[in-house]
Order: structure tokens, then C-alpha cells, then sequence
């Protein structure tokens, strides 16, 4: 079960009565790699993965709006929601399934400033909420507790994401006891690009089983007309699955960035 960079940057002020300055294409690929950033941002996230069994693949736009909240002088909350809408076929052998997934919304609460180690971070409650159709879902809530951690220095961003969901309710199609972990690094360069890695781990404690796929990704910050943007491609291989999983696959992201 996966859900999908902290210290909130501030945005640098002109004068007095002057306006505000606009934030630069590396400020922002600064922030996009960090999970709990003061930054309205609405990723579409686009997957492509095979073969399932013998010739079974899926498709996967994972819509993910982020909504940071300032609720105090020192904290942030910042919402994250995974929306995702999937085609599959022979994924189930001999039948197709095409609709919406569970959602996955997760909830940090993130101080506005590092520690003096530069240390960022943030944690909250995520759930599962039953909104699959055509089988797409499990059919039943799961709650659990998230939280992130991470560095970002002299262009680097380090640190790891961590759930863990387990069912509370409804039919139960299928079982949930989930932890999910990813560690992630990245490498910001001029002009808003990023090379970034990660490992979006899931250890099913039902099947006893890990799904381990390695993700490598660009990224390059960007503008259409007045709109800040962010395009990303990818590619990832499972070094570890269920029997029938996927072998590999592909990912790209467009996101609108709303900078404050």
C-alpha cells in the first residue's frame, strides 16, 4: 500500500511595499523533493507497469493535490491525497478492470523550521479510504500512523517516508496490514533539474511478502505562460514482488506548482 521535500522555504521579500519575489525554478525543485513542503502543488503522476503473470500490465494516474496549512507561528499541516484511477489487463488473468482505486490520505504536522541539525521533519495519521471500484479496492478502511524525515544541503535532499495501515472496517475483500517505507535521495542541478532515486517498499505482514520496486527520476521545473510546472520521467525495476508481480516499469509526473 503506498502513499505518496520538509523544511517549508521561505520565499525571499523585496522592500517594503514591493512585491513579493517570485521564487526561482531551483527554489521550487528544492521544495518538490521534500514530501512536507509549504508548497500548493497538484502532481498527476502517470504508471505504467508489466508483466504481470504472462502478459498482464497496468495503468495508474495517481492525481495527488498538496495543501499546506499554516496553523500556528511555528507548525504547518500539510495534506497529501493519492487519487488513483487504473486501467488493468491480465493483471487477474483473463479478465480487464478499468476505474478508481482506494485513496490514500495522508495528514503531517511539520515545524516550520529545521533543527539545528537540519533536521526535517513531519508526522500524522493516514487512511485508507474505500473508494476502489470494478475490484480496484479492498473494500474496507485502514488507519495507521505517517511520518517523514529528511536533509536538504549544498544541493542534496536525503531521508525516508514511513506508514503503516491496517483494516478497521467494511467488507474486506482483501486483508490490510501494511508498512510501507521509502527512502529517497536526490540531486538538484541548475535550472531546476533533479535526478532523484528511491525505493517505494511495501512489507504485506498478511503474505509475508516485500514489493521492493527502485525508482530512478528527472525532473525539471518549468513555465507554461505564467504557470509554474514541473515535468518528470522514470523508469523502475522490482527487485522484489508477489508471485504474478510486475517486472518493471515506467513513470512520468506533470505537476502545477502554486508557489506562495
Amino acid at each position: 500500500m503506498r502513499i505518496r521535500s520538509l523544511a517549508p522555504l521561505s520565499l525571499l521579500l523585496m522592500p517594503a511595499l514591493a512585491p513579493a519575489q517570485e521564487p526561482s525554478a531551483d527554489e521550487l525543485a528544492k521544495q518538490l523533493s521534500n514530501p512536507v513542503a509549504a508548497l500548493i502543488s497538484v502532481p498527476m503522476q502517470f504508471n505504467y507497469d508489466e508483466t504481470f503473470g504472462d502478459e498482464g500490465y497496468r495503468y495508474t494516474l495517481n492525481v495527488q493535490p498538496v495543501i499546506p496549512v499554516s496553523i500556528s507561528e511555528d507548525w504547518n499541516m500539510i495534506s497529501r491525497t493519492i487519487i488513483p484511477i487504473t486501467y488493468q489487463n491480465d493483471v487477474r488473468p483473463g479478465t480487464d478492470q478499468a476505474g478508481f482505486g482506494d485513496t490514500v490520505q495522508s495528514i503531517f504536522f511539520s515545524p516550520k523550521a529545521p533543527t539545528d541539525s537540519g533536521l526535517i521533519w513531519g508526522v500524522g495519521p493516514a487512511a485508507l479510504i474505500p473508494t476502489g471500484t470494478d475490484d480496484l479496492g479492498a473494500d474496507t478502511w485502514a488507519l495507521g500512523p505517517t511520518g517523514v524525515f529528511l536533509w536538504q544541503k549544498n544541493g542534496w535532499t536525503y531521508g525516508g517516508l514511513v506508514n503503516h495501515l491496517v483494516d478497521v472496517g467494511g467488507s474486506r475483500r482483501v486483508d490490510i496490514n501494511s508498512t510501507f517505507l521509502q527512502p529517497f535521495v536526490a540531486r538538484g542541478f541548475s535550472g531546476g533539474r533533479t535526478l532523484a532515486v528511491n525505493m517505494e517498499s511495501t512489507y504485506d505482514w498478511e503474505a509475508e511478502q516485500w514489493t521492493l520496486p527502485l525508482n530512478i527520476q528527472y525532473s525539471k521545473v518549468s513555465k507554461i505562460g505564467s504557470q509554474m510546472v514541473s515535468y518528470q520521467g522514470g523508469v523502475r525495476a522490482y527487485l522484489d514482488k508477489p508471485s504474478g508481480g510486475p517486472d518493471w516499469g515506467l513513470r512520468f509526473t506533470f505537476t502545477l506548482l502554486f508557489p506562495k
